[in-house]
């Protein structure tokens, strides 16, 4: 059988581990179906738990479920014990854990040499746990002062230990996403709300269909791409004798390059979400109505590489995760009365960073994001200010925001991809920093150059 894997793996290019997580991950999506079949509302809890403890094994070994365990135990404990304080108590130690097995097992070089470890599905673990402590704390606040996505996902009861284990392990979303709230698995396993079984519900599987051949395309397109734009040429002499456009071309097919891996596994996640049920989101208002899959949906893959803002980045890439961090740190840092501000997308930024793990390639690439973002709302600002006798100047300024997002997002991406200090500086030193000073100088152009703003009908004010 080993024999038999080395093979495999020679053919495909990729180590025998992670051979290994890629049959286990593709087999989340007919297991997902199976769950479809389970009868009960305790059966399926228990086969949700059981089936991604069963694939993790399979995977990564049985270390990988004893390092789930902790954070799940800590987090219901705190539920608990401490209620009133139990989203906090479960955010630091949840990220705490996280951030020690970063450290321990250094997982972004064992991913750069092809390696593969439980970090992946931990990270996405820690996401439900802390979610789920939070609205639980939530549950014992007034419902008139919280926000929309609080009243939705509030919890006002302590969910079971098989409930809870189930959300946490269901193998759909446990090795690379999507994260969901555990009121939405709860409706589904138990057939409430738009999943009620007094409904018929749509079929899944024209929709995984769609996503699995997106999946296909995408790993065809990063095999072809990859051997032509290998990360290590940021560091081969060759590299730093080209000319500065050149070397900016670069960087950007191998940031482009890079993405469609992440396409490809995140196709995979949304056809499992779909399949299993949990993806559909309820109908469209069209005529007739079409059904949404928006919970199964990590990426818009047009949306990234066509965005006209570097605003709109976290709306179409890692959507689930970009969802849990506005709900959950971003939105909770703002003040009541007072306006976001960059302190707020800073802070937020930081916390991703520390998700993916304690490289300096990530803190550099969620410090780029948030000057990025920052830069873009200054080009957006302008661009809304100008009078609608200047459409050519808009339409100006509306392509150099796509232009500018087009190149900050690549130049910060390198980073994100070769890790370390020492390449991260080399690369941005090699095309001068320009997706650094560039950010930082529309910054500072914006509070020099600040247009009136918008002159609104009364019609759009009343929305």
């Amino acid at each position: 059988m080993e024999l038999d894997m080395g093979s495999m793996a020679a053919a495909i290019g990729v180590s025998v581990p992670v051979l290994r997580f890629l049959l286990c991950f593709v087999a989340t999506i007919p297991v997902s179906f199976l769950w479809r079949l389970v009868p009960g509302r305790l059966g399926k809890h228990m086969y949700a738990a059981g089936s991604g403890a069963l694939l993790s094994y399979l995977s990564f070994g049985f270390s990988s479920n004893l390092h789930f365990l902790v954070p799940m135990l800590l987090g219901y404990a705190s539920m608990v014990l401490f209620r009133r304080r139990c989203g906090i108590i479960t955010f630091f130690l949840g990220f705490g854990y996280l951030i020690g097995c970063h450290v321990y097992y250094m997982s972004g070089d064992a991913w750069k040499e092809g390696g593969i470890d439980a970090t992946g599905a931990l990270m996405v673990l820690t996401l439900k746990v802390i979610s789920c402590a939070i609205n639980y704390n939530d549950g014992l606040l007034k419902e008139e002062g919280l926000r929309e996505a609080q009243k939705k996902n509030r919890l006002i009861g302590l969910p079971s230990l098989i409930e809870y284990f189930g959300y946490c392990l269901s193998c759909g979303s446990h090795f690379a996403g999507p994260v969901y709230e555990i009121k939405d698995y709860l409706d589904w396993s138990e057939g409430k709300g738009i999943w009620s079984r007094s409904k018929k519900g749509p079929s899944p599987y024209g929709a995984t269909i769609r996503a699995l051949l997106q999946a296909a395309f995408c790993m065809a397109l990063y095999l072809y791409l990859v051997p032509h734009f290998p990360l290590s040429r940021f560091t081969d002499p060759l590299y730093q004798e080209w000319g500065f456009w050149r070397r900016l071309g670069y960087q950007y097919m191998s940031g482009f390059t890079a993405r469609w891996k992440y396409y490809f596994i995140w196709s995979i996640s949304e056809a499992a979400i779909i399949i299993s049920g949990l993806g559909f989101s309820g109908w469209t208002e069209s005529s007739p109505p079409k059904p949404r899959w928006d919970r199964a949906k990590n990426v818009d893959i047009l949306g990234v590489e066509l965005a006209k803002s570097a605003v709109e980045l976290p709306v179409v890439w890692n959507i689930q995760v970009s969802t849990w961090l506005r709900h959950y740190v971003y939105e909770r840092l703002i003040q009541k009365g007072k306006k976001p501000g960059f302190f707020q997308l800073l802070a937020t930024q930081t916390v991703s960073a520390v998700w993916h793990g304690l490289y300096p390639g990530y803190i550099f690439f969620f410090v780029q994001s948030a000057l990025m973002i920052a830069g873009s709302r200054v080009i957006y600002r302008w661009q809304q200010a100008l009078p609608p006798t200047m459409g050519l100047v808009k339409k100006i300024l509306v392509f150099l925001n796509f232009a500018y997002t087009l190149l900050v997002l690549n130049y910060s991406c390198v980073g994100f991809m070769v890790l370390s200090l020492h390449e991260t500086l080399a690369s941005y030193g090699s095309v001068y920093y320009i997706g650094t000073i560039l950010p930082i100088a529309l910054i500072l152009l914006g509070y020099i150059i600040r247009p009136a703003k918008p002159v609104r009908s009364k019609a759009r004010k009343e929305q």
